[in-house]
């Protein structure tokens, strides 16, 4: 079984031919909303790639709570652990430009008040061999939480260390997987700007002295990570991206699933690079979530 605990917001989404400057007006072509959230993303994830899925979080007492929540429960997440609290629901701002990239601020909302107690809550009832997948989108202290208190139960921790905050590095230490992106890895590390060779370099090492699992995405490049003493690479799929601001937490929540359903690394990697690309085909970060019989057939 996997327990998200993390972060639902609702996505407000504009596209644009092209992505502003700072201090430019660039007029938009069309806008929508979304369910979204890193957690949530992650949850529906795992859920739509096959596995039991327990969402932990809150949202608020506005008219994005209900829609924040439909895809989930209507792929049959468990939403018992979800509080409702007073003040607004998480918001996520996106600008999509025409290439597919993206723009994204956070505004935190009900998120912001997620904290030990849940994180405590949330871990009390997982078994040894459960998946505990988190965020960085909920306050730190109850990400640190959960994660000692995952370590102390023999539950498995995959930290996603997004969005980069100043408790990235730390926090990442505390978990038995991390999943970042080529910049938050270069923090993660404590490098600058690296090349693909330096990486590598740095991957491995990183791995010998914490023993972690270390995973880093690279965008139409695929992903590498190190697991076992060994380096290992898979290919998603050669697409034209309609929007990427999916990719990420498909991934991570396929890798989950994938785990937990008792596939081996390389194949789970493998798997989640797919779904990954196909969350690139559509808008949206919910929406675009490829189930495992959309997957498949490209496995």
């Amino acid at each position: 079984m996997i327990t998200v605990f993390g972060s639902i917001n609702m996505d407000l989404i504009a596209t644009t031919p092209r992505l502003p400057k700072p201090g430019e007006t660039v007029a938009g072509s069309g806008f929508s909303t979304a369910a979204g959230g890193k957690g949530a993303n992650q949850a529906l994830a795992a859920r739509r790639a096959g596995s039991t899925v327990r969402m932990v979080g809150a949202v608020g007492g506005d008219e994005f709570a209900a829609p924040a929540l439909a895809l989930l429960e209507e792929a049959g997440t468990d939403l018992g652990a979800v509080r409702r609290v007073g003040g607004p629901t998480g918001i996520a701002l996106i600008l999509v430009g025409g290439d597919g990239e993206n723009m994204i601020t956070v505004v935190p909302g009900a998120n912001g008040t997620v904290g030990e107690q849940e994180a405590s809550a949330a871990v009390a009832v997982m078994q040894p061999g459960d998946f505990l997948m988190l965020q960085l989108e909920v306050p730190a202290g109850a990400v640190e939480r959960a994660l000692v208190e995952a370590k102390g139960r023999g539950v498995s921790s995959i930290l996603n260390i997004a969005p980069l905050t100043a408790d990235a590095v730390r926090l990442g230490r505390m978990a038995d997987i991390v999943i970042a992106n080529e910049t938050e890895f270069e923090l993660f590390a404590g490098r600058g700007v690296m090349t693909a060779p330096q990486r590598e370099d740095a991957l491995m090492q990183l791995h010998r002295e914490t023993g972690q699992t270390l995973i880093v995405t690279l965008g139409a490049e695929g992903v590498i990570a190190a697991r076992d003493s060994k380096l290992h690479r898979a290919q998603g799929l050669a697409i034209e991206p309609v929007d990427t601001v999916g990719a990420g937490d498909t991934f991570c929540g396929y890798l989950a699933a994938s785990l937990d359903q008792g596939l081996d690394f390389e194949a789970a990697l493998r798997r989640a690079a797919v779904a990954g690309s196909l969350a690139c085909l559509k808008h949206g970060a919910q929406p675009s979530i490829p189930t495992a019989g959309e997957v498949e057939p490209h496995l």
